[in-house]
């Protein structure tokens, strides 16, 4: 897999420590501020803003919207704090990384068991933003979102994660 290590930087930019320090200030956040930090967001990366917004119109509650919201308050928190530079991120690059996404999901699908775990695996340590995509895994995990029940969930599950993928295909 030596291919899929050439599309993100070799090491990460968002650290265990970086984020850990990240949730625990926007988890100290009070609704105000977290609209600021929203704000932020707006003025520097709209485009991921819009990903998480546009979610109710594919289905996603008020109350399931709550977890790629803080996702991405997190994320950027942590890509603020990092001193690094981020470029814009476009709507080219979210659904080119969208499109990678998808296809390795695809190649996945059809392997016996183990040579799905190995596959996992292997995506995770190959990742640009390992501790970043451990957390967003962790957070639909604790909240129920990874069984994909509804085409909804499916719909937040791919926007978050594809949060992650465009924050390791651009990492400056």
């Amino acid at each position: 897999m030596a291919a899929a290590a050439s599309r993100f930087p070799p090491r990460e930019v968002i650290s265990q420590k970086l984020l850990v320090n990240a949730v625990l200030a926007v988890n100290a956040m009070h609704a105000q501020e977290k609209v600021l930090l929203a704000d932020e967001i707006f003025a520097h990366q709209p485009n991921l803003l819009a990903s998480v917004l546009v979610l109710p119109r594919m289905g996603v509650s008020l109350q399931q919207l709550e977890v790629p919201i803080t996702i991405l308050l997190v994320i950027w928190q942590a890509m603020k704090t990092s001193g690094r530079n981020w470029p814009m991120i476009s709507e080219d690059i979210q659904e080119r990384c969208l499109q990678r996404m998808t296809a390795r999901s695809r190649f996945i699908e059809g392997l016996p068991v183990a040579l799905q775990q190995r596959a996992v695996q292997d995506q995770i340590e190959e990742h640009g933003e390992p501790q970043l995509l451990a957390h967003v895994y962790g957070q639909l995990r604790e909240n129920g979102l990874l069984a994909i029940r509804t085409d909804a969930e499916k719909y937040l599950v791919l926007a978050a994660l594809n949060l992650v993928d465009c924050v390791a295909a651009t990492a400056p």
